[in-house]
Order: structure tokens, then C-alpha cells, then sequence
């Protein structure tokens, strides 16, 4: 590939990745039909089965599924580049929107304004209507469901974020233990174009980060660093997507007074009306904790671990997805974190919006409208702050 050829290349992933982070509304799923009918159907980046199968080894790595896809597949295109264009092509427009966000909230102190609870009620129809579909898909049956229930009972006992470790920990060898005999193998062999040295030398990073990061953060005290350690933990050990980053992260940041309860939900509530990954929720707590360079920090922090454990599983990916081990440590896992979800159900979204009649009877409204009759997420954003002032001009 000449170099002309290859600057071309890039710019046309760019491009591509940057026009479905301006349209691709409507979460994970939605993302990965808009990223077949780009990607797979008009340019014929790659077939079908390939895609298929970077779908399946993204949803058995923590981080946001739909983003490590485009990350795969920028490098497939393009080298380690590539990925990184099309994660920035991708996320930009997301977080640029929760960047003005989060600085308008600071600016005209819109703590008690209306359209910020809505957000918040928002958030709690959201964050139900994910638990119900996370729980049909990752918890299919009684054992799997009650490592769920297990998980939110400690949880909500033991509110921290180590405990949570704790939780996936022991998930994940109750899953080793229990499930092996319901492992398959159905991927097929393709050429990822990386080799396995740079593969060894991502893991290697990304472990030698998650054991130095808080050593640094608590020598240095400096406000960046802890962000860093933060925002690059949960990006390293978050399973289940975008929804899940909410327990996560609540914990790193409200207990700890880095941000309120009220400021939390009214971002997460915001980051369902943007297009793009759910991840870029990280630059609008950036914002409210540093300003831009929070933001900046957080959101590199977040997705760095996705770069590296993308380089590090696509050269391994045939022998991965074909232990039975691997998956069934995995199966456990996913069975805790809708346990997780659960817990921050109830606590930190539900005690911190739904506070009356009015709220109730609002949520009950968008997550009819959400799990019934399938409304886009950015769709439940308009009609519940529209709602919101409604209830609050009647005096409801």
C-alpha cells in the first residue's frame, strides 16, 4: 500500500466512522445495524461472517461492544490507525454535545431546573427497560438467575466498587465451575492482520496500567491522574456495555463526593439523546469534575483499555473462542452484572428521580413506550422532558 493510498484509506474510515456517530441513534444494537448496512452492505468492508464473528469476541470482552466493532474494523481496514480514526470518527459528536452539556449545567446552575429531573426519570425507564433485555439475553435460565439476584442482594448490602469486583471475581469462576457443558464454538478462522507479539504487548499495558494507575493517583494527588485511574479501570473491567458503566462508575465518583447523585443522572439521562456510544457519558463527568481537561482525560481514559484489549484478543481470536473455559468463565460473569444493574436500579437511580406520583406515573409512561412499542431511546429523551414540563405546568 503506497502512502497515498493508505492516507486515503484512512480519511475514508474517518469519514464513514464520523457520519454514524452523527446518526447512529438508539444504542448497541442499533449501532451494529447501522454499522453492516455501512460497512458490510454499501462498502463491503468485509462479509458477513467476519462481522459475525468480531460481534461475538466484542461481546466477550468488557467495554462498549459497538465501539470495540468499529474499532475492529477500522483496523481491519486500515492497521492500529484505522482503529483509532474510526473510534474517533465514531465518538466525536457525542462528546462534543455532552461537553456543552455538562459546561451549560455548571454555567446557569440547572440543578432544579425541570427538564433535568425529566432527564433523570429518563434514565431510571431506560436503565429498566436495559435490565429486562439484559436479563432475558445474559440470565436465560433459574442458575444463571439467581447469581443475578445473588449478586444484587450483596451489592446493595455492600455498596462499594471493590465489592463489585468481588462480585465479577467470584462470578466468573462459579461460571468456570458451572457451565462449561453449555459452551459452543462457532467461529470461524479469518486473518485479523495483527500478530500475536503486539497482541502479548497490549495485555501487557493494559495489566501494567491497572496495578500502576492507583499507585501514581495516590502518590501524585493530582485531580487528571485520579480521573485517569478511574475512568481506565471501569473501561478495563466494565462487562455488558454502556448500561452497565452506570453502577461502575457511580460508585468510583458519588460516594466519594466527586459529583452528586443529582448531576450523575441528569449526564446519563442526557447521554441517551446523543448519537454514538453510551461511553462518552465518561467526558460529560469529566467536565463537572475538571472542565475540558476532565473530559479529555476520561474519555481517552475509558477507551483505552478497548484499544488495547481489541489489539490484544483479535490476533488470539480462533483459540479464545473456541475454549469452552473462556466462555464459561464469561456466562457467570454476565449473570452478575445484570445482578449489578439491578442493585443500581434501585439505588442510585431510583431514590434520586423518582420522587411522587408525577415521576412515577412519567417513567411508567417512557418505559411503556421504550419496551412496548419500541421508541427510540432519543425519542424518549424529547417526549419525557416534554412530559416533565407538562406534569409541571398542571400542577401535577
Amino acid at each position: 500500500m503506497t502512502e497515498k493510498h493508505r492516507i486515503m484509506t484512512l480519511l475514508e474510515i474517518l469519514w464513514t466512522s464520523l457520519k454514524l456517530g452523527l446518526t447512529s441513534f438508539g444504542g448497541p444494537v442499533a449501532h451494529l445495524a447501522y454499522f453492516k448496512e455501512e460497512y458490510i452492505d454499501r462498502k463491503k468492508w468485509l462479509n458477513d461472517r467476519t462481522y459475525a464473528d468480531l460481534i461475538a469476541v466484542c461481546q466477550f470482552l468488557p467495554g462498549p461492544a459497538s465501539s470495540q466493532v468499529g474499532m475492529s474494523i477500522g483496523m481491519l481496514r486500515g492497521g492500529f490507525v484505522g482503529g483509532l480514526v474510526s473510534w474517533f470518527g465514531f465518538t466525536l459528536p457525542s462528546v462534543i454535545v455532552l461537553i456543552v452539556f455538562a459546561l451549560l449545567y455548571q454555567t446557569f446552575s440547572l440543578e432544579d431546573a425541570v427538564f433535568i429531573q425529566s432527564l433523570k426519570v429518563v434514565a431510571a425507564a431506560v436503565v429498566l427497560h436495559a435490565l429486562l433485555g439484559m436479563g432475558g439475553k445474559l440470565a436465560p435460565d433459574g442458575m444463571r438467575k439467581g447469581m443475578a439476584v445473588a449478586a444484587a442482594v450483596v451489592m446493595l448490602l455492600f455498596p462499594s466498587a471493590w465489592v463489585q469486583l468481588l462480585v465479577i471475581a467470584a462470578a466468573g469462576i462459579a461460571g468456570w465451575t458451572l457451565f462449561q457443558n453449555k459452551a459452543e464454538s462457532t467461529l470461524e478462522s479469518f486473518d485479523t492482520g495483527l500478530s500475536k507479539k503486539a497482541g502479548l504487548i497490549s495485555l501487557s499495558i493494559l495489566l501494567l496500567l491497572l496495578v500502576l494507575l492507583p499507585v501514581l493517583s495516590g502518590a501524585m494527588e493530582n485531580p487528571l491522574v485520579r480521573i485517569f485511574d478511574i475512568f481506565f479501570r471501569v473501561g478495563a473491567l466494565v462487562f455488558g456495555g454502556g448500561h452497565v458503566v452506570l453502577p461502575m462508575i457511580e460508585r468510583e465518583l458519588v460516594p466519594l463526593g466527586l459529583l452528586s447523585a443529582d448531576q450523575f443522572l441528569a449526564g446519563y439521562g442526557m447521554a441517551q439523546a446523543v448519537p454514538g456510544p453510551l461511553f462518552t457519558f465518561s467526558s460529560y463527568l469529566g467536565t463537572m469534575m475538571q472542565g475540558i481537561g476532565g473530559a479529555v482525560t476520561a474519555t481517552i481514559a475509558i477507551f483505552l483499555p478497548s484499544f488495547l484489549l481489541i489489539t490484544a484478543a483479535l490476533p488470539f481470536l480462533n483459540e479464545l473462542r473456541r475454549r469452552v473455559s473462556f466462555q464459561a468463565v464469561l456466562m457467570g460473569v454476565n449473570a452478575a452484572v445484570v445482578g449489578i444493574l439491578l442493585a443500581a436500579f434501585y439505588d442510585p437511580v431510583v431514590q434520586s428521580s423518582i420522587f411522587d406520583t408525577g415521576d412515577f406515573a412519567l417513567g411508567l409512561v417512557l418505559f411503556a413506550l421504550l419496551n412496548v412499542w419500541k421508541v427510540p431511546a432519543w425519542m424518549i429523551v424529547i417526549l419525557g422532558v416534554a412530559g416533565g414540563y407538562i406534569l409541571h405546568f398542571s400542577g401535577l
